[in-house]
């Protein structure tokens, strides 16, 4: 999937020597080109600083992150740098200027009190809405949901969990959990609903969703922590499991949690020194908001038709120019 990355920029060497030998020709060429361009965007819109952007791990943040950098880049001139990190070492950035954005926080309030000003040492900011809502759950799939819809309360999983064991698991149902570094509490959930499962996390969202897609192709058992929005739901619609429901305070204490997670209404985050410096990079980020439909598709773009991310946002970005201009800022 990245080697279009690499013959890219295998061309891009190429057609900059061409240009430079045509520039010191007098010739001019696409570097006085683009030069131009910058500074006319400049003109409209004003400098754009640099841009950090934190990349967490899983595409649908990917797909959000790189269609605003895409749009900073060629609408507003910004230098768009990103950067693979995990949630809580992204929020640690803010303070050294490693990071200015992260695109899509899905809760954190122990991050928000260490780094928010009105608790923490102040290098972060709640920048709004991205206009994603986000929704973490139990999922099982399909087959299983259609030929054994018992399993979709939670009060009958034990009467099911020799079916749900592995090898790892022994005795117990096989809870499969996904990146350990998420918003999570499923190990909690299962300890507190004395269910007769254990955790094991997959590592990553690409391992859950091969586990979930090959569950299904070979009518296999299996439980698992997923989230929307995310691009499988419209290959394969997984089954949300009911547990016990979200009431406010019940995930107050990790360690206590048995109900439910709630839907997040996801937000951006960004460093207050970034914000504090202005810019035409600062207003996109606080305009930028999609629904999960939109995030949806440029995730596809990149994991089913195997895009890079540069690709996939570039694609959506031009087959949407009305919600782009929406989010420019005022010139």
């Amino acid at each position: 999937m990245r080697s279009p990355r690499r013959r890219m920029a295998a061309l891009t060497s190429v057609a900059v020597g061409v240009t430079l030998t045509l520039t010191a020709c007098g010739d001019g060429g696409s570097i006085d080109d683009e030069t131009a361009a910058n500074e006319e965007r400049a003109a409209e819109f004003g400098d754009c600083a640099d841009i950090n952007m934190a990349i967490n791990p899983w595409v649908g943040y990917e797909a959000s992150a790189y269609v605003v950098g895409t749009v900073a880049e060629e609408n507003l001139g910004c230098k768009v740098t990103y950067k693979d990190l995990k949630e809580d070492v992204s929020w640690q950035g803010f303070g050294t200027g490693e990071v200015d954005v992260v695109i899509e926080d899905w809760g954190h309030p122990d991050l928000e009190k260490k780094f928010f000003a009105e608790q923490g040492d102040g290098s972060a900011a709640d920048l709004g809405p991205n206009g994603n809502v986000g929704i973490i759950g139990w999922y099982v799939p399909p087959w299983l949901a259609e030929e054994h819809p018992e399993v979709l309360d939670w009060e009958n999983l034990n009467d099911f969990a020799d079916e749900f064991a592995t090898s790892e698991t022994g005795d117990k149902g096989q809870f499969l959990g996904a990146d350990p570094s998420y918003v999570q509490y499923d190990e909690a959930i299962v300890s507190n609903l004395d269910l007769d499962f254990e955790v094991v996390f997959s590592g990553s969202e690409a391992a859950s969703i091969t586990a979930f897609q090959q569950a299904e192709e070979n009518k296999e058992f299996l439980i698992g922590y997923f989230y929307e929005p995310q691009w499988l739901f419209a290959e394969l619609p997984l089954a949300k499991v009911a547990l016990p429901p979200y009431e406010e305070g019940c995930d107050d204490n990790p360690a206590e949690v048995d109900c439910d997670y709630p839907e997040t209404v996801l937000k951006k985050i960004g460093s207050t020194s970034w914000m504090e410096e202005g810019g035409p990079g600062v207003e996109l980020v606080q305009n930028f908001e999609w629904t999960n439909e939109d995030q949806n598709q440029v995730a596809q773009y990149i994991s089913d038709e195997g895009m890079s991310p540069e690709e996939a946002a570039a694609r959506w970005v031009e087959e949407n120019p009305d919600k782009v201009e929406a989010w420019l800022p005022a010139s």
